[in-house]
């Protein structure tokens, strides 16, 4: 198998290895006639990540027999794409043959400079496949790479999972001014050192801050990896393309994929997706208080949230009750408070709360000097 290629398409090389290391630890590829695809799956086996590209995207791809493929630590392809894309003139990318125990990369720069690398690699490997249908997925939101990655501003850096919840617009309450997707912060009331996390609510008006949102029935809600998702999101918009989410429920895999506009789609030389695994438990179901809960024989009356759904009405109450009510904003609405729980509240949530996260902690909670909590609201972004 050889493949050159250069320009533009040496940039997107780049852009999909980097998604693809914060993934995985090894990168599968698999080449055929049409189409060169490179895969990464991580060691949890919670997320997939799968980045095709097409014939017409390499100046030349050919292969000695019908099929290649082999595996390679991402760690060393990052070496290798050390060099600059913008000092690359072309690059070549070969496997000798299907028992070869290297494979080599070849880097022409522009200041006439030739680089060679050889790479050690695995051909006794097996290829994962995700066997999973975009259209299968009841419920789906596409927003630009940009605006998505300003909502997630708002969260905690050293957030691990985040939970995104979903609601028929039209079912919203008045109060709510129509903010349809709530993204919550997700923290695992069985770590330790909760003391100093950080809990944010952001309510959002899809007519706002999306491009387009379908979901219709009951409320619904997952809980998945941040890391994950913010690489895939910085390759879509290296890319320029928008990010499509397709969920279903808890306990379900999410499906992100690069949407484009009607003409760049025929035209596009590549596709992506990434599979990732969510929490089996349900937020909207865990979220009550025993202060809240209502008659088990009570029903809910046309059009009123959901039990277990807290919405920009009810937490703005909390903030002012016994001061008046405050206006109603046009905004997106953000809520947040410091976590605070004694020893006795932890050992109890250890002994009863066992609700482990299948995710693999990364990173530690970023400490605050404060308490309390805080409204805010943001302006809403105008598109041109």
């Amino acid at each position: 198998m050889e493949c050159t290629l250069s320009g533009n398409a040496v940039k997107g090389l780049h852009r999909a290895v980097a998604c693809l290391a914060r993934v995985g630890p090894e990168l599968l590829l698999e080449a055929l006639p049409d189409k060169v695809t490179l895969r990464s799956l991580n060691s949890a086996r919670s997320a997939f990540v799968a980045i095709t590209f097409r014939r017409h995207f390499f100046d030349r791809l050919q292969l000695s027999s019908s099929s290649a493929q082999c595996g390679v630590l991402l760690k060393a392809v990052c070496t290798v794409l050390r060099t600059q894309p913008g000092s690359v003139e072309r690059m070549a990318i070969t496997l000798p043959d299907s028992n070869a125990s290297k494979l080599k990369w070849t880097i022409d720069c522009l200041n006439g400079m030739l680089k060679t690398y050889w790479i050690s690699c695995n051909n006794d490997i097996e290829m994962q496949h995700v066997a999973i249908e975009r259209n299968i997925f009841p419920s789906n939101l596409v927003a630009r790479p940009r605006d998505f990655s300003r909502l997630l501003a708002n969260f905690q850096s050293s957030l691990q999972e985040i939970t995104l919840i979903a609601t028929e617009p039209f079912l919203a309450p008045t109060e709510s001014e129509g903010k349809a997707v709530e993204l919550r912060s997700y923290i695992d009331p069985v770590k330790e050192n909760n003391d100093g996390a950080l809990h944010t609510q952001l309510w959002i008006d899809p007519a706002e801050e999306l491009r387009d949102y379908h979901h219709t029935g009951v409320a619904v809600d997952v809980t998945f990896s941040v890391k994950e998702l913010k690489a895939f999101m910085n390759f879509c918009e290296g890319s320029e393309a928008d990010m499509q989410l397709f969920f279903d429920k808890a306990g379900s895999p999410i499906l992100l994929a690069p949407k484009f506009s009607v003409d760049d789609a025929a035209n596009a030389d590549f596709d992506a997706t990434l599979v990732l695994a969510t929490m089996l438990g349900s937020q909207l179901r865990s979220s009550d208080s025993a202060s809240d809960r209502a008659p088990t024989d009570a029903q809910p009356a046309q059009g009123a949230p959901q039990a277990g759904y807290t919405t920009p009405k009810n937490a703005a109450n909390k903030e002012t009750a016994g001061t008046g009510s405050g206006p109603r904003s046009d905004h997106t609405v953000i809520w947040s408070e410091l976590s605070v729980v004694n020893a006795d509240e932890r050992s109890a949530q250890q002994l009863f709360g066992k609700d482990l996260s299948n995710w693999i902690a990364a990173d530690t909670d970023e400490e605050s000097d404060g308490d309390g909590f805080c409204v805010q609201a943001t302006p809403p972004h105008r598109r041109g």
